[in-house]
């Protein structure tokens, strides 16, 4: 009964916000508040991360158990912990800069539009972290496993941090961004582009990319890494599916 009748009355606002026009030096303005909102966050976080840069470098070589890291050039950890810093800062301060984001234009959308775009934003935010979580605790182990065992035998694993990070960061993006494919599924099946019907039956394809995606993801060679992002990615697709065909029913 409390949660209905917050729905309704959120509905209500929304609907009056949407009756209230605004001039292009009041949108202008409203944007540029929200930027400098969003930007003092940012540096805000970047901050706190620089000034507690031993704590989450710790965070990022824990899968890298063993191995010792280098300084190959002067400076070099330095402004690597200072790239650090800003991809943290650009990671942690992401939903606050897209709720900003979500202020701005929520007003210019109407009722139906809103219930749509509102879930789909909520969604696209945690399956990001939740690939995320993937490469950290699953991908990026079973891929360190296999390059510091290959060869041990013959070199002494002794890696520099600046590269090590490089090779962390791409792997924690592209599993995040890959983990938005039910967003681009639902949109696409919203828009009537293509029905979940096509979707189920091109189930032979998704297997098929979703190997080569997989073995482009995870740059060792171990199967069981590669199959882990296959199957979440497979997974993910047909439970977009299924999702699109309640939509449409």
């Amino acid at each position: 009964m409390i949660k209905s009748y917050h729905h309704s009355n959120w509905l209500n606002n929304l609907e009056n916000n949407n009756n209230f026009k605004m001039s292009v030096f009041e949108h202008l303005e409203e944007l540029r508040q929200r930027t400098l909102k969003a930007t003092l966050f940012f540096i805000i976080v970047t901050c706190l991360s620089l000034k507690d840069i031993n704590f989450v470098s710790s965070i990022l070589i824990r899968p890298a158990l063993g191995i010792k890291f280098l300084q190959l050039a002067p400076g070099e950890y330095f402004f690597a912990t200072v790239k650090v810093s800003i991809y943290t800062g650009i990671l942690f301060s992401s939903p606050f800069i897209i709720y900003q984001l979500v202020l701005f234009i929520l007003p210019g959308l109407t009722t139906k539009e809103a219930q749509v775009f509102l879930p789909l934003v909520a969604s696209s935010i945690l399956l990001f972290f939740s690939g995320l979580y993937f490469a950290y605790n699953i991908l990026i182990p079973a891929s360190l496993y296999f390059f510091i065992n290959y060869g041990s035998d013959i070199v002494e694993p002794l890696w520099s941090f600046e590269q090590y990070f490089d090779f962390v960061i791409l792997v924690l993006i592209s599993t995040g961004i890959t983990f938005q494919i039910p967003i681009l599924q639902i949109l696409i099946g919203l828009l009537n582009i293509v029905s979940s019907r096509t979707m189920l039956e091109s189930w032979k394809y998704v297997l098929f990319f979703s190997t080569i995606l997989g073995a482009i993801l995870t740059p060792s060679t171990d199967p069981i890494t590669q199959l882990s992002l296959s199957v979440a990615i497979v997974s993910l697709y047909f439970i977009s599916a299924f999702i699109v065909k309640s939509i449409e029913k």
